[in-house]
């Protein structure tokens, strides 16, 4: 008797007939129109019909890339949460003063509301509604990126450089309460720019965490 193969599993998003730049360009496209689409109207105020309307593409189109509006929100947050946890080791990694590297970790915090703002702002605003599995590795990757803050926190304050007593967590939320805060403003109708607000931000923070206050 003849061993019957087992079939092997499609990838969703993929086609044998399609280059595989061409599949990827426009798998680009249909996640930036879902980040979009989401960080404007929030997870349950989107639609697939929203995404495929901004794509001038049928609906049901769309579930040849992904299969559900919950998969497609999972990676809009992937990739609004990727990259911090690289870059934050990056600049803490650096043979720089505690100070220098809280400046780095608010620039690079911020850095990407330049080029996707839309995917940060979903991650922030709307992770709350992924399924547990999703919002499990999604979480993962934020705790990842809290213990490098809380770290380099911890090496102010073992140095001297920032004040005793100060909470490394409590520290920690309150870098990324400020920098969460800009996703929600930054661009309606002010003359502020990401990189001034990250000066400026930057600069609060070590005046309430240095000695004495300063």
């Amino acid at each position: 008797m003849k061993t019957r193969r087992k079939p092997e599993l499609q990838v969703v998003g993929t086609s044998p007939r399609a280059s595989a730049p061409n599949q990827r360009r426009r798998q680009s496209e249909i996640l930036d129109a879902a980040a979009k689409v989401f960080a404007q109207r929030g997870y349950y105020g989107a639609s697939t019909q929203d995404i495929a309307d901004i794509l001038g593409i049928k609906q049901a189109s769309l579930y040849y890339y992904f299969p559900s509006k919950e998969i497609a929100l999972e990676r809009v947050c992937l990739k609004g949460v990727e990259g911090f946890f690289e870059a934050a080791s990056e600049v803490a990694a650096k043979k720089i003063t505690a100070s220098e590297k809280v400046r780095g970790l608010v620039e690079a915090h911020l850095a990407p509301l330049l080029d996707r703002a839309d995917f940060v702002k979903t991650f922030l605003n709307e992770r709350q509604y992924l399924p547990p599995v999703s919002r499990k590795k999604v979480g993962k990757l934020s705790r990842a990126y809290e213990k490098v803050i809380e770290k380099v926190v911890m090496e102010g304050i073992a140095s001297g450089e920032f004040r005793k007593g100060l909470d490394p967590r409590l520290m920690t939320l309150a870098l990324l309460g400020m920098c969460k805060s800009v996703a929600a403003w930054i661009g309606k109708e002010n003359p502020y720019k990401v990189p001034e607000v990250a000066e400026q931000y930057a600069r609060i923070l070590l005046a309430g965490i240095g000695k004495a206050g300063r």
